[in-house]
């Protein structure tokens, strides 16, 4: 029978993305492994394998086709001995996804090269805990959220999201067209209706994009369409600019010693091909004292979820890396304990595929913390926005020449501005300023960071 080609998830948040390119055409023989198309998602491209053997019978989704669903049917492939024109006649639309407690296998004919690595936010797609009627409900942070301020049972609230993950539209259908259970309080009675007089009166909407258009003359703009990229950006800040309540440390760090230590090391870098083997930067060493202060302040390298706190045991620290139409943080894994050159040539590479969008979601999902380094365009000080699930972001300026007091003394030092932004509600000031503190030690005595 024929066997459909199901568009895949890429990983456990994604709902929809663009079928960039199909590697294949209608009457070609696939073996199982051959890459078959790319698909794009709003951070990277993707390529997709075949796990069935047999002939690219038809083609239902033309590539350049963008927001195809999950679990849509993109393709039908004739087995081994079938007629291709019968098969690709009976291809249907695949059955419905079922609920579960964790993301459901790859679809059939397709799968991704490499798992991916558990999404942001830290919750994940984790199971809601069991309800009222006993089941169990697949849904995202957010919608759980919402769902417990409006006293919903989630168990009652069928999800549109993939595999059929309840997601926040999914929540506010409820809230407004009714149909969902309402989970009483211990000992409290059944809510009653409020008339519709007493009801909370809701924030003014923003502005239309009508509305922002006609403060400008017409002809004197040109109208961008927002890419997936950008608008998963503008969603994810507003949500942690709303949801977490930031606070900002900032110290002043001298970086002469650094400066030097870095000078010996790539001085003495082997050559290879004719190439030093490696080539420290100021921001590899960055990324090593952000990851060896962590696991000087363990309590600092958490996550807040609701229902606990978790402090990891490995450093992975995020590096904020712009591309052409936004930004994407590759993950340097346990990075206190990869050797400074491991950590540059592992952070070049990251990069450049970061700006092909060729990374792998494992590679820029996760992670415990992120630098954001804008030094190399001469800002001096900043504060960034938290990525979540991390609880902390560390963002550094420009080293620059400053007069310093030493000894009683004025003298000129090179001195670099970081800004540590702290998630309050998992680090409390003490214990930001802490690990601030074992940041600065490193990078003033950076000896430290090669024992």
């Amino acid at each position: 029978m024929p066997i459909n080609i199901l568009m895949p998830a890429l990983s456990p948040t994604m709902e929809k993305g663009n079928l960039a390119k199909w590697l294949k055409k209608e009457g070609d023989k696939i073996k199982s492994g051959d890459v078959i198309a790319e698909i794009e998602t709003d951070k990277a491209t993707m390529e997709v394998e075949a796990v069935d053997e047999g002939i690219l019978a038809k083609i239902v989704v033309p590539e350049g086709s963008q927001d195809v669903a999950v679990n849509a049917l993109i393709g039908i492939i004739a087995a081994e001995g079938e007629d291709v024109k019968a098969a690709a006649g009976g291809g249907g639309a695949p059955a419905p996804a079922k609920v579960e407690q964790k993301p459901a296998p790859a679809p059939v004919a397709a799968a991704v090269a490499a798992p991916p690595a558990p999404a942001i936010p830290v919750a994940g797609d984790a199971a809601m805990p069991a309800a009222a009627s006993g089941a169990r409900a697949f849904a995202s942070p957010l919608a759980r959220r919402l769902a417990k301020e409006a006293g919903i049972d989630l168990a009652a609230v069928k999800g549109s999201g993939p595999h059929g993950r309840v997601v926040m539209a999914d929540v506010e259908a409820a809230k407004s067209g009714g149909g969902a259970k309402i989970i009483p309080m211990p000992g409290a009675a059944a809510p009653q209706a409020a008339p519709a007089s007493a009801a909370a009166p809701k924030p003014a909407p923003a502005m239309s994009d009508e509305q922002v258009k006609k403060l400008y003359a017409e002809g004197s703009y040109e109208e961008i369409p927002h890419d997936g990229m950008r608008k998963t950006i503008a969603r994810r800040l507003q949500e942690s600019k709303s949801t977490i309540p930031h606070f900002y440390l900032t110290v002043d760090c001298e970086l002469d010693a650094l400066l030097a230590l870095r000078e010996q090391i790539n001085a003495a870098a082997p050559v290879k091909d004719g190439k030093p083997a490696h080539k420290l930067s100021v921001n590899d060493m960055v990324i090593k004292a952000m990851a060896m202060a962590l696991r000087a302040v363990p309590d600092a390298n958490v996550s807040w979820t609701e229902g606990a706190m978790l402090r990891h045991r490995h450093a992975d620290v995020g590096v904020a890396v712009s591309i052409p139409g936004g930004l994407i943080t590759p993950v340097i894994r346990d990075a206190c304990h990869k050797t400074l050159s491991a950590i540059s040539n592992e952070m070049k590479d990251l990069a450049a595929r970061a700006k092909a969008r060729k990374l792998k979601p494992e590679e820029y999902q996760g992670g415990t913390t992120a630098v954001s380094n804008l030094g190399m365009f001469g800002v001096k000080d900043f504060a960034a926005v938290i990525n979540p699930p991390h609880a902390t972001i560390l963002a550094v300026g420009a080293g620059e020449k400053r007069p310093v007091v030493k000894n009683g003394a004025l003298a000129i030092a090179t001195v670099m501005s970081v800004t540590l932004s702290t998630d309050h509600r998992a680090v409390d000031g003490a214990l930001g300023a802490e690990l601030l503190a074992a940041f600065k030690n490193y990078i003033e005595n950076p000896m430290g960071m090669l024992v």
